[in-house]
């Protein structure tokens, strides 16, 4: 593997750790995003997280120079074009992850492996759109990425196992720990467990069994965790779950009351989540980081 360079599309909350994470172990890192609000929005990540890292690794100069490795593009063949490997963290939506594919194809360099970072899609869902299916696989990263340093590499049947060796590596080489996934799973390992545990979660809120903060201080107090599900939907952000919820609409009455719930209570009143100070809880002080958030009421 000799990367240097390195395309990440998508520069939301784990785009933007995904790139800056990059930039920090030392690669030359673009951003693309579709207009110039979202690259705007994302350099405000972006400052943000260079204090993050200053702190967490106790090392500024490494976190200022990460900052000065990034590189901003709203035209996605300028973005790829001298990129070793490209990592997509798109919205998880079915076409808005086709379309972005069967534009960049024919504007990438041969060289460039793709990898997606989808939570909950398959390879075998895109390898077609991507004019490389022999180079195209999945790397998902855990959120608060320079914490939770986890990477899922999963390949599809017609991933090249070359191409799995070179990311596994590179995952590596930015700090993470990689696990390879043997053969396909929606939400590989963390979100096949994850996924769920949110939305029943998100279920009992929807039902109106329980409110959020009830909700998490039960979980908190029965299984010592540090976090409950709507502190982690916040981390997560609304968009993601939203989503997921939509898509699986049909199947059950319960995901679209989800999607409905999160849209109108959250969604439309700006309540993302940490990114924008408040989701279930307000931020930076969080409820149920107070000492007496567990103790009875």
């Amino acid at each position: 593997m000799d990367f240097k360079k390195v395309m990440v599309a998508g520069s939301g909350v784990l785009g933007s750790q995904i790139a800056f994470q990059t930039a920090f172990f030392g690669y030359d890192v673009n951003v693309y995003d579709i207009n110039n609000d979202a690259i705007n929005a994302a350099k405000e990540r972006f400052a943000k997280l260079k204090e993050v890292y200053a702190e967490y690794f106790n090392d500024a100069d490494k976190a200022k120079a990460a900052y000065g490795r990034l590189s901003f593009s709203t035209d996605i063949a300028e973005a790829v074009a001298d990129a070793d490997l490209m990592i997509e963290a798109v919205p998880e939506v079915v076409n808005i992850k086709q379309d972005f594919y069967q534009k960049l194809a024919p504007v990438a360099p041969d060289k460039t492996i793709f990898a997606s970072n989808s939570s909950t899609m398959l390879p075998s869902q895109f390898a077609e759109f991507t004019g490389r299916p022999e180079k195209f696989l999945a790397l998902h990263f855990a959120n608060s990425i320079w914490k939770n340093n986890t990477a899922e590499v999963m390949g599809h049947a017609g991933t090249d196992a070359q191409y799995t060796e070179q990311v596994i590596e590179f995952a590596r080489s930015i700090g993470m720990i990689p696990f390879l996934v043997k053969k396909e799973q929606p939400g590989y390992i963390l979100n096949s467990l994850l996924v769920p545990f949110l939305n029943a979660g998100l279920s009992l809120w929807a039902k109106d069994i329980a409110d959020p903060h009830t909700i998490d201080k039960n979980w908190m107090i029965s299984t010592g965790a540090p976090h409950g599900p709507f502190a982690i939907l916040d981390i997560v952000g609304m968009e993601t779950p939203y989503n997921l919820n939509v898509a699986k609409s049909d199947l059950d009455p319960t995901y679209k009351a989800i999607a409905e719930k999160l849209k109108t209570e959250m969604i439309d009143q700006g309540k993302m989540g940490q990114s924008t100070g408040e989701g279930f809880y307000k931020y930076p002080n969080p409820a149920f980081l107070e000492p007496d958030f567990l103790k009875q009421n």
